[in-house]
C-alpha cells in the first residue's frame, strides 16, 4: 500500500506539470513584422494570455480564497470574472449574442478554458480582415444592446489586462508572490 501511495504521489504532479505545458501563453512568441490592425490586437491579446497564464499559475486553496477586504472579490471570484470577459470576447468573434450565464468551473478548468479562449480569439484574428464588423452583443432586460469593436479595447480586453493585476496583488498579499522570472515586457519567463 505505502508503494502505490509513493507511486501516486509521483506521478500526480507530473502529469499535472505536464498539462501545465499544453496550456498556451506561457510565452509569447515573436512579434509580426507587419503592422496591421488585427496584427495589434493579436498582440494584446498575447500581453493579456501571457499576464492571466502566470497571474494564475500555482495559486493554492489559500490564493483562491483570498479577498483584500470582506466587500470585494475573492481571487477565485476575479478569475471567474476573467473568464467570462474572455467568453465575451469569443462571443463577439463568433457573431454571437453574450450570455451572462456561465458554468461553474474549478480553478484548474478556469484556466485552461479562459487561455484556451483567448487562443481561440487569437486564431478567429487570422481570420478576420475587417473588425468593424466585430460586435458586443448583450441584452440587458428587455434592452438588446450593440457596441463597435472598439469598446473591446476599453471594456472586455482591458478590463481583463487590469484584473490580471489583481490576481497578482492578491496572491502577493496571500503569500504567494508571482514567479520573479516572469518578464511582461519581453514575455518571456527566465529559466
Amino acid at each position: 500500500m505505502k508503494k502505490i501511495i509513493i507511486v501516486l504521489l509521483t506521478i500526480i504532479p507530473l502529469i499535472m506539470n505536464s498539462q501545465e505545458k499544453n496550456l498556451p501563453f506561457s510565452e509569447i512568441g515573436d512579434y509580426p513584422t507587419e503592422y496591421t490592425p488585427t496584427n495589434v490586437i493579436s498582440r494584446l491579446i498575447d500581453g493579456l494570455g501571457y499576464r492571466f497564464y502566470w497571474s494564475t499559475e500555482s495559486l493554492t486553496e489559500n490564493d483562491l480564497n483570498y479577498k483584500p477586504s470582506e466587500d470585494s472579490r475573492s481571487t477565485m471570484e476575479v478569475i471567474e470574472h476573467i473568464y467570462g470577459l474572455s467568453l465575451m470576447i469569443v462571443a463577439s468573434f463568433d457573431g454571437k449574442e453574450f450570455d451572462f450565464k456561465q458554468d461553474k468551473l474549478d480553478y484548474a478548468n478556469l484556466r485552461k478554458e479562459t487561455l484556451n479562449n483567448l487562443m481561440y480569439v487569437k486564431s478567429k484574428l487570422n481570420e478576420t480582415s475587417d473588425l468593424s464588423q466585430i460586435n458586443i452583443e448583450f441584452s440587458q432586460g428587455d434592452n438588446k444592446l450593440k457596441f463597435p469593436f472598439w469598446n473591446h479595447l476599453n471594456g472586455p480586453m482591458a478590463d481583463a489586462i487590469w484584473h490580471c493585476g489583481q490576481v497578482v496583488t492578491n496572491r502577493r498579499a496571500s503569500g504567494n508572490p508571482l514567479n520573479s522570472k516572469v518578464n511582461v515586457f519581453l514575455g518571456k519567463t527566465r529559466p
